[in-house]
C-alpha cells in the first residue's frame, strides 16, 4: 500500500518554519553578538595590562591595550544602528549596549590609575566613572517615567574624546617622546584635561535638563 501524500497544507506550514536564531525577536542576533564582543574586550584589556607576557621594551603591551580598547570603542553605537536597519532591537541588547560602554571605559580608566599613575590620578578616574553612571542613571528615569530631556547628544564626540584619552596614555606610557621633539606625556595630560571638560559639561547640562523636567512635569500635575 503506497505511503500517502503530504497534505499541501502541512507542506506549506513546513516550508514557513524557520530556526529559532533567526527570528527577529531573538536575543541571540548579529547586534547582540557585537555588543558581548565589545564587553569580551574588558577582560582582555585588563589582561594586556597585567601580564608579564607582553612586558617589553618597545611598548607591546601599550600597543595591546590600545588596540583591544580601540575596538571596544569602534563598535560602540555600531550595534544599535544595525539593530535598528535589521529590525532586530531587544530587550538584552538594550540593556547590554550601554552597559558595555560604561564597563569599557570605566575599567580603562580604573586600571590606567595602576598601569600609569604618572598621568591618572585616582581623581580623575573618579570623575569619569561618576559621570558615565550619572548619565546613564538619569536617562534610565527619563525612559521610565516618559520624561524627554532636551539636550544635545554628543555621544559620537564623547566616544572619540575617551578613545584619544586612553590611547595618548598608553601610547605616552611606552613612549613618553614621540616623533622630534613632541612630548607624548603632554599630548596625554591634555587629552586628560579635555575629558575632564566635557565629562563634567555633560554631567551638569544632564543633571539640570532633569531637573527641569521633573520641574515641568511636577507642575502640569498641579
Amino acid at each position: 500500500m503506497p505511503a500517502p501524500k503530504a497534505l499541501p497544507e502541512a507542506r506549506a506550514a513546513d516550508s514557513n518554519i524557520r530556526p529559532l536564531w533567526v527570528e527577529p525577536s531573538s536575543p541571540v542576533n548579529l547586534p547582540n553578538t557585537i555588543t558581548l564582543a565589545r564587553i569580551a574586550c574588558v577582560p582582555l584589556f585588563l589582561w594586556a595590562l597585567a601580564t608579564t607576557r607582553l612586558s617589553a621594551p618597545y611598548g607591546r603591551q601599550e600597543l595591546v591595550a590600545a588596540f583591544l580598547f580601540l575596538l571596544g570603542s569602534v563598535t560602540d553605537g555600531l550595534d544599535g544602528q544595525i539593530a535598528r536597519r535589521m529590525g532586530k532591537v531587544t530587550v538584552l541588547g538594550g540593556l547590554l549596549s550601554p552597559l558595555a560602554d560604561k564597563l569599557l571605559v570605566s575599567t580603562a580608566f580604573v586600571a590606567l590609575v595602576f598601569f600609569a599613575p604618572e598621568l591618572v590620578a585616582p581623581w580623575v578616574a573618579i570623575i569619569i566613572v561618576a559621570r558615565e553612571f550619572l548619565v546613564t542613571t538619569l536617562q534610565s528615569v527619563a525612559t521610565q517615567q516618559n520624561m524627554e530631556l532636551r539636550y544635545v547628544d554628543i555621544g559620537k564626540y564623547k566616544t572619540v574624546v575617551q578613545s584619544v584619552t586612553v590611547i595618548s596614555i598608553l601610547l605616552a606610557h611606552a613612549w613618553p617622546i614621540w616623533f622630534g621633539d613632541v612630548s607624548g606625556i603632554l599630548v596625554a595630560r591634555a587629552s586628560i584635561w579635555v575629558l575632564i571638560t566635557v565629562s563634567v559639561l555633560t554631567s551638569v547640562a544632564s543633571l539640570r535638563f532633569f531637573l527641569a523636567e521633573v520641574v515641568r512635569q511636577l507642575g502640569g500635575e498641579m
